[in-house]
């Protein structure tokens, strides 16, 4: 059963740059059906979680888009995707949090 709510993923690799970069946070929800355009969060089989961008869905299912087309792999060369498989909607990106470098004139 997909999880439901509200969630927290970690980008890694390079497949969605520039929009993300690898250690970019992100907050998920869960659930819903996603609008073209958005980024998903999606299953395909034997693989880790992804992150996409929903680019359209028609009678195959939803084709999912990566956004560096030298890196990962997408609904062009894996296939459409199930409504089942496009697991969470990404609301916003968090960076983590990054510690401001002390000077001498902070001692």
């Amino acid at each position: 059963m997909p999880p439901h709510g509200l969630g927290r993923v970690v980008v890694r690799g390079r497949s969605m740059e520039p929009t993300l970069r690898d250690g970019d946070h992100l907050l998920v929800r869960w659930g819903g059906r996603p609008r073209p355009g958005q980024l998903v969060v999606v299953q395909w089989p034997d693989k880790p979680l992804r992150v996409k961008r929903a680019a359209f869905v028609d009678d195959d299912g939803w084709w999912v888009e990566r956004d560096n087309p030298f890196e990962g792999t997408d609904s062009w060369s894996d296939g459409p995707l199930t409504n089942e498989q496009v697991l969470g909607v990404v609301l916003l990106r968090t960076w983590p949090v990054r510690r401001r470098r002390t000077t001498d004139r902070d001692a």
